[in-house]
């Protein structure tokens, strides 16, 4: 008896090295590229690269770049000029099931050969790539030339990254911000089927043309849009409301970029059951958790989406209501994967984003993560650069309990001693006194009790604002 192994479908990526970005910083992002991809679910063959000093108007590559990647996906390799949309479908779907020999991906000028991906696309001679990821944004056309010549689907990084967001969002106000920015991002790259025409006529008799199969779809699209929004916002209120009632409460947002080590470091803090995985994007949605263990007032820890360069500026605006738990943290942990060595350009984009929701003026501190992974010369390397940030690992139970005393000890420098009054007409009030304070002596009287409390000041306001009722 046989069992039967379901392969992975397989993908290649190009990248145009322009002008400006030298070799490491264009390794880097086709290897953050071919990351993306396999968290998609797909297993890179090959990667063909190209110096440019500006994408190719009609297909991204050159013609020779062109018909090389064609090679790997079974393609012309030439864009047909005026070809009906219907015969380069068929052609994909021949092409994706032929089973022709893979020549190598190519890298860096034409005509340079890239042996170790050669390598990598000649053990699986007996397939085809089906997608071809393209480390930059491209236009709808170039997106469909592409197609036409290689014969595979094409995802721009942009695509890739809204497909992502879509597979992993779990709560419903992330699955709406996501659908949100996917169907802004399908919109432009509609295009009429073959059948051409229109889908509706206007007039007696069926006279003059009404909406356009694309135009009908365009509008079905906006009207979707609309009514996500909505639904959208009705949760985003909700949410705010919670928000509001954990004002004046001591709070910490973790932010970093994606595969930083975030969620690991949120169950550390909090004991919390969040998932931890080795991939980008593991995590969309909000979590917030009390420090573990508690202490009064409760520290709330909350783990934050993972950014990611070129994010697409419509998961940013998507994402603005997940993002506020940053802005209105009262203090930002910048989480990094100090073994990465482009985490300083990483941080650089967390930096940038967080900019963008006006969260950069929030008091922070920098968390290098994952050192147990560096040499000790490294560490000391580190230090000397950056030494203000705290070293530790999320693994390493000491730098957890580290990193919680240094939490306690941030807030404790802010706190302050006061004395409130609690009359016993508003006894209900204890639990939020202890909620917000630290009460660290009663005195009961005829008329009430005096507390002697410690606790932030912008927590007093409110107490004293709710005693005064």
């Amino acid at each position: 008896m046989t069992t039967t192994h379901l392969e992975r479908p397989l993908a290649v990526l190009v990248g145009v090295q322009l002008p400006g970005v030298d070799d490491v910083e264009h390794a880097a992002d086709l290897a953050e590229l071919g990351r993306l991809v396999q968290t998609l679910g797909f297993d890179v063959i090959a990667t063909v690269s190209q110096r440019r000093s500006a994408l190719a108007a009609a297909a991204v590559l050159g013609e020779g770049k062109l018909k090389e990647l064609a090679e790997l996906t079974g393609g012309s390799g030439v864009v047909p000029s005026g070809a009906p949309e219907r015969k380069n479908k068929a052609r994909a779907r021949r092409a994706a099931e032929s089973g022709e020999d893979d020549d190598g991906a190519l890298g860096g000028d034409d005509g340079e050969d890239d042996g170790a991906a050669a390598d990598g696309a000649g053990q699986r001679a007996a397939r085809r790539a089906t997608v071809v990821a393209v480390d930059h944004d491209i236009s709808p056309s170039q997106a469909r030339n592409l197609e036409r010549a290689t014969g595979a689907q094409v995802l721009d990084r942009a695509g890739v990254i809204i497909e992502i967001f879509h597979r992993h969002a779990r709560s419903r106000e992330a699955k709406l911000e996501v659908e949100i920015a996917r169907l802004n991002y399908v919109a432009p790259r509609l295009r009429e089927t073959g059948g051409g025409g229109d889908r509706q006529r206007g007039g007696i008799g069926g006279k003059g043309a009404g909406e356009s199969a694309l135009e009908l779809d365009r509008r079905k699209i906006r009207d979707r849009i609309a009514e996500l929004k909505q639904e959208l916002g009705a949760i985003q209120r909700e949410q705010s409301t919670r928000r509001a009632l954990r004002q004046g409460q001591r709070r910490v947002a973790l932010v970093g970029y994606t595969n930083a080590g975030k969620s690991s470091l949120m169950r550390a803090l909090t004991g919390s059951e969040v998932l931890v995985a080795d991939k980008l994007f593991a995590t969309l949605d909000t979590t917030v958790r009390a420090l573990h263990p508690e202490v009064r007032p409760r520290i709330l820890v909350s783990d934050t989406v993972g950014f990611i360069k070129k994010l697409p500026h419509d998961l940013v605006a998507s994402f603005r209501s997940t993002l506020d738990e940053a802005l209105e943290a009262s203090l930002l942990l910048y989480v990094a994967d100090a073994s990465d060595p482009t985490f300083r350009d990483q941080l650089g984009v967390t930096r940038s984003v967080l900019s963008e929701i006006g969260a950069s003026e929030v008091p922070s501190r920098l968390l290098l993560n994952k050192v147990d992974r560096l040499s000790e010369d490294e560490r000391d390397a580190l230090r000397l650069e950056f030494p203000e940030a705290m070293l530790l690992s999320a693994r390493i139970p000491a730098d957890v309990a580290a990193l919680r005393e240094s939490i306690i000890a941030y807030f404790e420098a802010s706190m302050v001693e006061a004395e409130l009054f609690l009359p016993y007409a508003k006894q209900s009030l204890i639990g939020e006194i202890y909620e917000n304070a630290r009460v660290l002596s009663e005195e009961y009287g005829d008329e009430g009790g005096r507390l002697s409390v410690r606790a932030h000041p912008a927590a007093l306001d409110r107490l004293r604002s709710l005693l005064a009722r």
